[in-house]
């Protein structure tokens, strides 16, 4: 019969050994899936939201967090977008990311939901200095991407930089719209003095008004040159007008973001460049930026995530090419 203190030294042996195969296991996030940080969007049936959500899910995967994917279904339903911010701050997250669908309406709700957690914008501004980092796209130096992309394309088609523009902007009191429009006419009023801004058209978010709208500019104006589409929706709705009234050859396109119809339509030259953000970086980094946050670890308080003007030209190449067929599963 082996004694008790045999069996004492082998019992602890036995747990020494385990520790020690324990610490031989692979590391797992310290951050476990017990931390949720919700990313909210504006629209989820958007193929650029989409590309958002992509990279938030697989920073969720990479840092060890839970992810909720929320969001309208159209940009437009402002109040169904405070609502989801209310709740997820209910549910007493570590933090949240969220793009703001209207500057001022987000404001307050921002300002108290901030009160609880941090919160990470991505995207477009809200009414609120309650950020704590915000991740955007300097969309003023996109708009004036825009009007130096659209001037050159105006030249390759007319020979000359001169005649009227447009710039159709998808709703009223979208932050990231309105900055694209104000470095878009900046741009122009300092370096294209012949190109004449005649119409600045406001839609509804839809793709068909900015169908309709791109036909009546069309129809309208025999001078027009050009035309700034500030949103991917826009540009769908614009380069629909553009081959159905086969006038690729006389009407300059800019597009901003980008899906596989507009790549169609810059493939064919019914555009003639996009503007391309990077979104997937802006979920990705969204998370991880909340993740720091939430942890006290000190981070930016802004980060350009950086504009492109993407043409049939360069499309190909390989940064280009990244940004063009991002990941989405």
């Amino acid at each position: 019969m082996k004694s008790s203190t045999s069996l004492g030294r082998r019992a602890s042996l036995g747990l020494l050994g385990a520790a020690f195969a324990v610490s031989l296991l692979p590391a797992t996030p310290t951050f476990a899936a017990d931390v949720t940080i919700p990313i909210i969007v504006k629209d989820t049936t958007s193929f650029y939201w989409q590309i958002v959500l992509a990279g938030a899910r697989q920073a969720g995967k990479d840092l060890g967090v839970n992810v909720p994917e929320l969001g309208a279904q159209s940009e437009s339903d402002i109040n169904g977008q405070i609502t989801i911010l209310e709740n997820a701050v209910a549910g007493k997250p570590a933090a949240v990311v969220i793009s703001p669908t209207e500057f001022k309406a987000l404001g307050a709700p921002i300002d108290e939901a901030a009160k609880s957690v941090p919160i990470i914008g991505i995207d477009s501004a809200a009414d609120s200095k309650a950020f704590t980092s915000f991740l955007t796209t300097d969309n003023v130096q996109g708009g004036r991407v825009a009007a130096d992309g659209l001037a050159a394309a105006i030249k390759a088609k007319t020979g000359k930089i001169a005649g009227d523009v447009a710039l159709i902007t998808a709703l009223p009191g979208v932050g990231s719209l309105d900055q694209r429009a104000k470095g878009f006419k900046e741009e122009l009023a300092a370096k294209y003095p012949d190109l004449k801004l005649t119409a600045d058209k406001v839609a509804d978010g839809q793709a068909t008004t900015g169908l309709n709208i791109t036909t009546d500019l069309l129809t309208a104006d025999p001078n027009l040159v050009g035309i700034f589409a500030s949103n991917l929706i826009m540009a769908q709705g614009a380069g629909q007008a553009i081959a159905e009234n086969k006038v690729a050859d006389k009407v300059a396109l800019i597009g901003f973001d980008n899906d596989d119809k507009l790549v169609g339509f810059l493939k064919d030259g019914t555009i003639a460049a996009l503007v391309v953000q990077d979104p997937y970086r802006m979920g990705y980094d969204g998370i991880k930026t909340a993740l720091a946050a939430s942890k006290g670890e000190k981070v930016e308080t802004f980060v350009d995530t950086g504009a492109n003007l993407v043409t049939k030209a360069n499309m190909d190449d390989p940064k280009i090419a990244a940004l063009l067929n991002p990941k989405v599963k």
